[in-house]
C-alpha cells in the first residue's frame, strides 16, 4: 500500500491552485499606467478623460481633467505636450492630438457656462497664496476645494501671471484666460491685485493665516553687458511683453534685433512683426538643433518673416545699428568666436536670456535655502520654514505653465495634509503600459487631426489667434484614436478568444475575471488583448 503524503499550502492558497505540470503561469488582469498620464508634469488623468470624450460625454470628460487642471482652455493652447511625445499612437501612425481635445475640452466649458462644484465641508483654515500666477491659480483651486479658505495677493493689476504678461495674445487671447481665473475665484477664492508682499511673515502674521504657498512668477529679465552708445536703445524681453497688456504698447522701431534663442525670444520677435517692424531678426550664438525655443514655435516665427543669425553673437551696440561676431562650433560642438564681424541696422535690441524671480519677500525668513536664484523645498514643497510652501518659478523645474499648475496642485494637497497634522499618501505608481505590452493588430490607421492655422498674411499684421480648434466632429473622432494603453476598456477580445471559457463577464463597467478551474494557462488572452491590460504571472504553489 503507497504511504500517505502530505501537501503544505502557502498562506492563501487553495487546493483549487494546484493545476499540475500543465499550468506554469496565469493570467490576470492589471491596470497599467499609460505613458500619457506619465509624461503630464500637471498629474492628469488623460486617459481617463479621453475616456468619456470618445463616448461623447464631453461634460463629464471636462470634470475628469480639471480633477487635476483648472485651466484645460489655457493648457490647450500654451502646453508643449510632453504627453504627445510620449504616446503610444506615435509609433503606430502618429499620436492622439491629446492637447487638441484638451482645449475642445476647455472652450466648450466656457462656452456652455460649465462650473466647479462647491467644496463640501469647510475646515476654517486659511491659507494665503502670493501670485496670481499658474501655480498660484492651481494651488488656489485646489485648496478650495479641500475647504481652506484661500486669498490670493497679486502684486500686478492683473491675474495670469507669466500666462498674461509673458505669452501674447496671438497664443493665449486674454478672454479664454479671464474666464478660467473668474471660475476659480467662483469657488469663493480672494484675490486682491496691486497687494505686493514685502515680508512673507509678516504678511501671514497680520492676515491671520496658517499656512502660505508662494508662487512668484520670474519677472525680472536677465541683463548682459553689451557696449553701447547713448542712442542705442535695449530693453529687456519681459519688459515688452508686459507692456503689450498696456495701453502704450512698445516703440521698437523699423529694426527689431532679438537676442537669445529659448521660446521667449520667438515671442518678441513675432511680437515686434506684428508691431508693424519690416526686419525681427534673432542672434542666437547656436544652431538650429540646440535653440532652446520648441521647434514648431520656430517655424511658426519663420513662415512669418522672422529671421535668424545663427551661431552668431552681439558684440557691440551703436547708434542705429548692432555689430555681431560669427561663431563656429569646436570639435566639441561649443560655439566659438571667430573674429569676423557684421553689422546690422537696429533701432532698438530686446534681451531675451532668461529671467529672475523677486525673492526680497523672503529676507529675514528663518530656515530658507536659495541657491542660484531659488528657493529649495523638500518633496512635499514646503520650504526649509514650517508652513511656508513654494512653486512654480520660484523653486528649481523647468518653467512653464503645465509644469507650474503641477506644482500647485502637489502644494495644496501636502498643505491641506501638513494642516491636518499627516503626510500625504502618494500611491505607488503602477508599471507602465509600454508598445510592446499592446496587440496593435486591432486598430486600423488614423492619422492625427491637424488643427487649422490662420493664413500668413492676417498672423503678420494681427494679434489674433494663431492656431485654431477642432470642431466637436474632429475632436470625438481625436478622442477615438486613444488606444486605452494598460487599461481594459471591455473589448471582449478576452472572453471571445479564452479556449477553455475560463473568462467571466462581470457586467458593463465591472470588466471580468478568470475562473482558475477552467484556465490551462495558455497565455492566448495576453496574446489578444488590444491595450496590455492583461499578463502572465508564475504560479505560486
Amino acid at each position: 500500500m503507497p504511504k500517505p503524503f502530505a501537501i503544505t499550502l502557502k498562506p492563501g492558497t487553495s487546493l483549487t491552485n494546484l493545476t499540475g505540470t500543465w499550468r506554469t503561469a496565469r493570467p490576470v488582469y492589471l491596470d497599467r499606467l499609460p505613458p500619457c498620464n506619465n509624461a503630464c508634469p500637471a498629474g492628469e488623468n488623460i486617459q481617463g478623460w479621453l475616456f468619456h470624450a470618445e463616448s461623447g460625454d464631453y461634460e463629464q470628460a471636462w470634470r475628469v481633467l480639471v480633477e487635476n487642471n483648472p485651466l484645460p482652455a489655457v493648457m490647450g493652447r500654451v502646453c508643449y505636450h510632453p504627453c504627445e511625445g510620449a504616446c503610444n499612437r506615435g509609433q503606430l501612425d502618429s499620436s492622439v492630438g491629446i492637447n487638441s481635445v484638451e482645449r475642445f475640452l476647455g472652450d466648450e466649458a466656457i462656452k456652455r457656462g460649465w462650473k466647479f462644484a462647491a467644496p463640501a465641508v469647510s475646515t476654517g483654515k486659511k491659507v494665503l497664496v502670493v501670485g496670481a500666477g499658474p501655480s498660484g491659480l492651481s494651488a488656489a483651486y485646489h485648496l478650495a476645494r479641500l475647504g481652506h479658505k484661500v486669498e490670493i495677493q497679486e502684486a500686478g493689476p492683473l491675474a495670469g501671471g507669466m500666462m498674461r504678461f509673458g505669452i501674447p495674445k496671438y497664443r493665449l487671447p486674454r478672454e479664454v484666460l479671464d474666464a478660467e481665473v473668474q471660475r476659480i475665484l467662483d469657488l469663493g477664492v480672494t484675490l486682491k491685485f496691486d497687494t505686493k508682499v514685502a515680508n512673507i511673515e509678516q504678511s501671514m502674521q497680520d492676515g491671520g493665516f496658517d499656512a502660505a504657498f508662494l508662487a512668484v512668477g520670474a519677472h525680472i529679465g536677465k541683463r548682459t553687458y553689451i557696449p553701447a552708445g547713448d542712442a542705442t536703445k535695449i530693453v529687456d524681453a519681459v519688459s515688452v511683453l508686459r507692456s503689450m497688456e498696456g495701453e502704450d504698447k512698445p516703440m521698437l522701431g523699423r529694426r527689431v534685433v532679438v537676442y537669445g534663442g529659448g521660446n521667449t525670444a520667438i515671442d518678441v520677435a513675432r511680437t515686434a512683426k506684428r508691431l508693424g517692424a519690416t526686419e525681427a531678426i534673432i542672434v542666437y550664438r547656436r544652431t538650429r538643433d540646440k535653440m532652446p525655443a520648441h521647434d514648431f514655435e520656430v517655424e511658426e516665427a519663420l513662415q512669418e518673416g522672422v529671421m535668424v543669425k545663427w551661431l552668431s553673437t552681439i558684440k557691440q551696440a551703436g547708434e542705429g545699428n548692432i555689430t555681431i561676431e560669427k561663431m563656429a562650433l569646436d570639435e566639441k560642438g561649443y560655439p566659438q568666436p571667430t573674429g569676423e564681424f557684421e553689422t546690422l541696422e537696429a533701432d532698438s535690441v530686446v534681451l531675451a536670456l532668461g529671467q529672475d524671480v523677486d525673492l526680497s519677500l523672503l529676507e529675514g525668513v528663518s530656515g530658507l535655502e536659495i541657491k542660484d536664484g531659488t528657493v529649495q523645498v523638500a518633496p512635499n514643497m514646503m520650504t526649509g520654514h514650517p508652513g511656508i510652501f513654494a512653486g512654480g518659478d520660484m523653486v528649481p523645474s523647468e518653467r512653464t505653465v503645465t509644469v507650474a499648475v503641477g506644482h500647485g496642485k502637489k502644494a495644496a494637497r501636502n498643505i491641506d495634509a501638513w494642516l491636518r497634522g499627516a503626510t500625504q499618501e502618494v500611491p505607488a505608481k503602477h508599471e507602465l503600459a509600454e508598445f510592446d505590452k499592446l496587440n496593435t493588430w486591432y486598430y486600423s490607421d488614423a492619422d492625427k487631426t491637424v488643427r487649422p492655422m490662420l493664413d500668413i498674411i492676417r498672423r503678420q499684421t494681427s494679434f489674433d489667434e494663431v492656431q485654431g480648434g477642432l470642431n466637436e466632429s474632429n475632436a470625438l473622432f481625436e478622442a477615438r484614436r486613444c488606444l486605452s494603453c494598460g487599461n481594459c476598456f471591455e473589448c471582449d477580445n478576452c472572453y471571445g478568444v479564452c479556449p477553455d471559457n475560463a473568462v467571466i463577464k462581470l457586467g458593463p463597467g465591472k470588466r471580468f475575471e478568470f475562473k482558475y478551474d477552467y484556465c490551462k494557462g495558455c497565455g492566448l488572452c495576453v496574446a489578444e488583448c488590444p491595450c496590455g491590460a492583461i499578463k502572465m504571472v508564475a504560479e505560486d504553489i
